[in-house]
């Protein structure tokens, strides 16, 4: 049986599984990794945990070669210095070769053996001789990797309309489906302004709660559905899911709040 940890990799926050090789590591640990093609360093964000069936992973396991320590911390800081006069040389490029694509971000690797520039386009581009360019310029492994806006806001990162860091860039380790029900159910406003991330897309957090309402909503009636309160018969003008209650317009001009599971009023 062997041990596993999930170590969160590069700035495009991909996770992946290493084998410990009997090594001892805590979640939130810098530590340098086997890659497919070369050393990577990156944050173990799992403790270990043993797994007897390794093929179940999906892909050949690489292993975690050590902790980060003060050299390792050192070349990691000189790398993100490179990137600077990497971006630069890249933007130039792409508009040297009239590119319709936005350079988000770059990083070498940690052994500097590769260089990763993340795009985004909305169609597919056909960069082979920008890589050629960059490849004769560099003289290293160059990797283009186009990634979608919601990749963007979590690799630049920023706050929410809630004040607080942008969760794709806090704790997401998956985008999961949003969809515009979601925000329906919770009786949210369907202003694009209120309800869209700073990627422009559907809010994230949309989904927490969705469950939730969704069982909340099971048998409510929707706004304009007439329903019977005793021996009156009235058209409901409003719900509220978390208390369970609808607001009724009897036709008498008055309008009253009905706790929907007990007919009675509600206070």
């Amino acid at each position: 049986m062997k041990e596993i940890i999930r170590v969160k990799l590069r700035a495009d926050g991909d996770v992946r599984c290493f084998l410990t090789g009997g090594m001892k590591f805590d979640a939130g640990e810098k530590v340098i990794v086997e890659d497919d093609r070369g050393l990577e360093h990156g944050e173990v964000v799992t403790p270990a945990e043993a797994m007897m069936d390794i093929a179940s992973v999906g892909r050949p396991l690489r292993k975690v070669i050590r902790k980060v320590n003060p050299w390792d911390e050192e070349q990691i800081a000189k790398n993100r210095e490179k990137t600077k006069d990497l971006r630069n040389i890249c933007e130039q490029k792409i508009k040297e070769h009239n590119l319709p694509m936005k350079l988000v971000t770059t990083e070498y690797s940690f052994d500097r053996s590769k260089i990763v520039f993340y795009f985004i386009s909305e169609n597919r581009v056909d960069f082979r001789h920008l890589v050629k360019a960059l490849a004769s310029i560099f003289r290293v492994r160059i990797e283009l990797k186009q990634i979608g806006v919601r990749d963007e806001a979590r690799m630049v990162g920023g706050c929410g309309p809630c004040g607080r860091q942008l969760c794709c860039a806090a704790f997401l380790k998956d985008f999961n489906p949003v969809t515009i029900k979601m925000a329906k159910a919770q009786n949210l406003p369907l202003n694009p302004s209120k309800i869209s991330g700073l990627c422009g897309r559907l809010m994230c957090c949309l989904e927490y709660e969705y469950e939730g309402y969704r069982e909340l909503l099971k048998g409510l009636p929707r706004p304009g559905k007439e329903i019977k309160v005793g021996q009156d018969k009235g058209k409901v003008v409003a719900v509220n899911t978390l208390k369970r209650t609808v607001t009724v317009d009897f036709g008498d001009g008055n309008l009253r709040n009905i706790n929907f599971d007990t007919k009675e009023e509600a206070r």
